[in-house]
């Protein structure tokens, strides 16, 4: 099934998301809450995977970040028993509706409330990244490992991305980041900042705001790939989660490393 769920969602990015890529008019934007844009092509997109991925796996049932949008009860099924999907039917929509990159399509499929596999497609770049549970991740087809040593706080480049951070912990966070190597606010596409931690392109991310179709399907990838995604506690992501925080590191080391660089103190977590 991974081979299929692959070319699928690709069929859907050559045929309904690429094709309006920078061709948007203004009438194909629309804004869902402050700062959250919706295209024709996300809700094309989430039409065409929920079709093919219920096709493929028959009984199953799908959480889409716009159909939770249009109606938010959808979001409760997560948790269910059975075969779930989630889809991000385009991931980094703000990118995308601006013409800009990184941007992507991901999708990941629980079992019993547990992620069994995931996929994202960097649309444009033409990059898959999977993972299946207990299996490994595979980026283009070659397993991806990530880093195993710990180089020190100064060494260290990722993301914290404070804009959804309660204001305690970001007034804590935002000095206390100046003494890990490089801290960015990220590309605000969490299609690429997971696979960026995978392939050692950075090794860190921690975000607040955690709804399941930004998080599972990368969470499942890097941990296959030898990663950790915890909770600033500590406690395990579950993918009914949808805030606590989640730093996400190649490595427990790293991991630990970088939260209590951030929050040395943690009793406010």
């Amino acid at each position: 099934m991974l081979d299929q769920v692959g070319e699928l969602i690709r069929e859907v990015a050559a045929t309904i998301v690429l094709p309006r890529f920078r061709h948007l008019s203004t009438d194909e934007i629309v804004q869902k809450s402050p700062g959250d844009l919706v295209t024709i092509a996300d809700k094309e997109s989430e039409v065409a995977l929920t079709r093919g991925l219920t096709a493929l796996l028959p009984g199953s049932i799908v959480v889409g970040e716009e159909a939770v949008a249009a109606d938010p009860r959808v979001l409760g099924r997560v948790g269910e028993p059975g075969a779930v999907w989630i889809v991000d039917p385009v991931d980094g929509t703000n990118n995308f509706a601006a013409g800009k990159t990184p941007f992507a399509i991901m999708v990941a499929l629980l079992r019993d409330g547990e992620p069994a596999a995931s996929w994202i497609l960097d649309a444009v770049g033409d990059h898959m990244t999977v993972a299946e549970a207990g299996s490994g991740a595979y980026r283009d087809g070659v397993r991806v490992k990530t880093r195993t040593d710990d180089p020190g706080a100064a060494a260290l480049r990722g993301v914290v991305a404070t804009h959804y951070l309660p204001e305690r912990l970001r007034a804590v966070a935002q000095p206390n980041a100046a003494a890990l190597g490089e801290v960015t606010k990220g590309k605000h596409c969490a299609g690429y900042e997971y696979p960026a931690v995978a392939l050692d392109e950075q090794q860190f991310a921690l975000f607040w705001r955690i709804l399941p179709w930004d998080h599972v399907p990368g969470s499942l990838i890097v941990r296959e790939a030898g990663g950790t995604a915890l909770h600033l506690d500590g406690a395990p992501y579950r993918p009914t989660d949808s805030e606590r925080g989640l730093l996400v590191a190649a490595n427990e080391d790293i991991w630990r490393t970088v939260r209590d660089t951030l929050f040395p103190d943690t009793s406010i977590l």
